[in-house]
């Protein structure tokens, strides 16, 4: 069952109640507080570009719990070595425009709209939304953003334009944020690849509990820097 929402609408149901597929509600508005309240509990926007607002609290979720880091043998050289380098917040822009743009297999990457994108750079501005960039002599290879809560990560979206720079910059990511008191990335879906990094699933129920014990932790609501 999903919910229709009018567009002056304050809250959400309950994130339990939404349907087998994940779909919570319909409608509502697309602007900072809205989102900061959907991610607060779990929701997020997933919709195409012209169509209507659609919310989702997918379950069983995809988490990953920083201890449970998985490096490969095959990423020690890239870690070891200087083929990458890595930063954080200094290019925010230009990586949603390459999650928006770089192709997907299945996906064609309208579902990060324009109206989404400046919610989402606002709240970058503000402290809540941060990237991490990945270069290649000086070229921007890869990336990933997402929203920082209390001591949540709610992991959006991530591009890669060479091999293993997405899987590079995600491990530099956890691990920065391990260090930080993070305890917990939230992944939203299912895919071999995060599977391989250590993420596992656990049920909507589960995940709620998560976000409850995570409504007083304190966050880091500024610029971040390596």
């Amino acid at each position: 069952m999903s919910y229709f929402l009018p567009p002056k609408v304050d809250f959400f149901p309950h994130p339990l109640t939404s349907d087998d597929d994940g779909l919570l509600a319909i409608g509502s508005r697309l602007d900072e507080e809205t989102l900061l309240l959907a991610y607060r509990f779990g929701i997020f926007p997933w919709t195409s570009e012209g169509q209507e607002l659609l919310w989702w609290y997918t379950h069983p979720r995809c988490i990953l719990l920083p201890e449970d880091l998985r490096i490969t043998k095959s990423m020690r050289p890239y870690l070891n070595g200087d083929k990458f380098e890595w930063t954080i917040d200094t290019a925010f822009r230009e990586v949603i425009y390459n999650c928006r743009s770089t192709s997907r297999k299945g996906q064609d990457g309208t579902w990060l709209f324009p109206e989404l994108m400046d919610v989402m750079i606002s709240l970058h501005e503000r402290g809540v939304a941060h990237s991490v960039e990945v270069w290649a002599d000086s070229e921007l290879v890869g990336g990933l953003y997402g929203l920082s809560m209390g001591k949540i990560f709610f992991g959006e979206s991530m591009f890669a334009k060479t091999s293993n720079a997405s899987k590079y910059g995600f491990i530099k990511l956890v691990q920065w944020l391990e260090a930080r008191g993070f305890w917990l990335i939230d992944c939203q879906q299912r895919t071999q690849h995060l599977l391989s990094l250590g993420a596992h699933t656990v049920s909507g129920a589960v995940f709620f509990e998560l976000l409850k014990k995570n409504v007083f932790e304190s966050g880091h609501i500024h610029k971040w820097k390596k």
